[in-house]
């Protein structure tokens, strides 16, 4: 009986009931894994894309996805890689994604003109100082959900750089930290906007080293500050837009003339602004 031979045939249509609807065919697995750059620079802000339901760790922290699935990370100055991020997946699958990083050149930058107090200052105000950088470091630590990292990045004012993420300082010819954010020359009162919609994290008028701070948390770890401020426009809180008013450029704190110093931030890692920037859409 040919019909009862093929009803018993692997691929074969299975008998049924009559009146009764034949399942569906199982769609095939599809092997998903996670999107991540090959190679990224030291400073960079690192973006990847993690399938439904998988997890990712970097460094020690897991990387919190989007609903859409992207994760964010930051590469600090000196990193030397190769960076590894590990992804679980949702059907139990591990993969070890491997990131290389290319090293960059790090001029040195002379600073004269400074005064003596903010290069070298008496015990009283360094502990002022001490505790000015916590708070704004405690500022930094927020996880928001808001997604503006994702944005595409615009300067916050136009004009020259004149100074570069990463150059080693010095200031009247005394060794300093490696500079922690971009330079933007500008002239005095022009407005600073937010570069990507954000919450106010931070707002202080008078940090000795930084005078007029502003600190911008675009979410899931990702911060910018704005430093030398002659005016503050936002207040903790405030939930700002890209294209907003924060402040106004000025020459408060440790500078020698009007500029806009613009730092970015992964948690407690600096990144390069200038790299945000370059980020393609």
């Amino acid at each position: 009986m040919p019909a009862l031979l093929l009803a018993g045939c692997a691929g074969a249509p299975q008998a049924r009931t009559p009146g009764t609807t034949a399942p569906a065919p199982s769609a095939a697995p599809v092997s998903a894994t996670a999107i991540f750059p090959a190679r990224v620079s030291q400073g960079a802000l690192v973006f990847g894309r993690l399938p439904s339901g998988s997890q990712a760790t970097y460094n020690g922290r897991s990387l919190r996805a989007t609903p859409y699935g992207t994760v964010v990370f930051g590469v600090g100055r000196d990193e030397a890689g190769p960076l590894r991020v590990a992804v679980r997946h949702a059907d139990g699958r591990a993969q070890d994604v491997v990131i290389q990083v290319t090293p960059r050149d790090w001029p040195v930058e002379r600073i004269d003109g400074v005064p003596p107090t903010t290069v070298d200052p008496p015990p009283a105000i360094a502990e002022r100082i001490r505790l000015e950088q916590e708070r704004v470091a405690a500022a930094r630590l927020r996880d928001d959900d808001r997604t503006g990292f994702a944005q595409t990045f615009a300067w916050p004012v136009k004009g020259r750089i004149s100074g570069r993420f990463g150059n080693q300082r010095v200031y009247n010819g005394s060794p300093r930290a490696p500079h922690s954010g971009m330079d933007i020359a500008a002239a005095q009162g022009t407005p600073v906007l937010a570069p990507a919609d954000g919450m106010v994290s931070f707002a202080d008028p008078d940090l000795y080293l930084t005078g007029g701070t502003v600190v911008l948390d675009h979410g899931y770890g990702v911060s910018s500050n704005f430093l030398h401020l002659s005016r503050i426009d936002v207040k903790v809180g405030d939930s700002v837009a890209q294209g907003q008013p924060v402040g106004a450029v000025g020459a408060t704190g440790r500078a020698t003339g009007p500029h806009l110093h613009w730092g970015m931030n992964w948690f407690d890692v600096r990144v390069d602004p200038l790299l945000v920037l370059e980020r393609a859409p």
